[in-house]
């Protein structure tokens, strides 16, 4: 049985309260990075991503990097149930869940890069819901969901952001045929403790 990766009921519309306006993301009370540019940086330089591509990293009571993983999915509509489901799997491969804990102390946080400009979109929407509700389900605090465009990298709901790194200027090449686990680029990274 796979807990919360059932499908939504057919009657239900394609975006029916899957995605967090920015003014919603902001109120939610997420957790401010210290040191934000040291973590793009190192998430940039660990998965190299292409537009299209999402950096899930757990980080732990420290802010250290506890795990990561990166994967680029095929051009959809933005719809955060799939997106959520998406940053689970990922989550549940690189990293143990804390759900037996009365509070989470591991926080995930979303890099995104993207292309177009450094403004939030529905696309950010979905993602940002996708994001709280995996966080949720995982038993970890919700953190930064970030932006990386041709522009730089921005955290959406904070207004912080840095030229670099930045996204590549050149576009993905479209996917060839074959199953939909043979069009994903997978990255993972596990870091030891201690």
């Amino acid at each position: 049985m796979a807990f919360g990766l059932a499908p939504p009921p057919a009657d239900s519309g394609p975006r029916l309260g899957r995605s967090l306006e920015p003014a919603e993301w902001a109120a939610a009370g997420i957790p401010l990075l210290r040191n934000p540019r040291e973590l793009i940086t190192g998430l940039h330089v660990r998965h190299l991503p292409a537009p299209s591509t999402a950096v899930v990293a757990v980080l732990d009571p420290d802010e250290r990097l506890a795990a990561s993983a990166s994967f680029t999915r095929r051009p959809a509509s933005a719809d955060g149930w799939e997106l959520r489901n998406a940053l689970l799997a990922q989550l549940r491969q690189v990293i143990p869940h804390d759900l037996r804990r009365r509070t989470p102390v591991r926080t995930a946080v979303l890099l995104y890069c993207r292309e177009g400009g450094a403004h939030w979109t529905e696309e950010d929407g979905a993602w940002m819901w996708g994001l709280r509700d995996a966080c949720t389900l995982h038993g970890l605090r919700c953190g930064a969901y970030i932006t990386l465009t041709t522009s730089g990298w921005q955290i959406l709901g904070e207004g912080r952001s840095g030229r670099r790194p930045r996204s590549p200027v050149y576009r993905a090449a479209p996917p060839t045929s074959g199953s939909a686990a043979s069009e994903m680029r997978r990255t993972h990274h596990r870091t030891a403790a201690g």
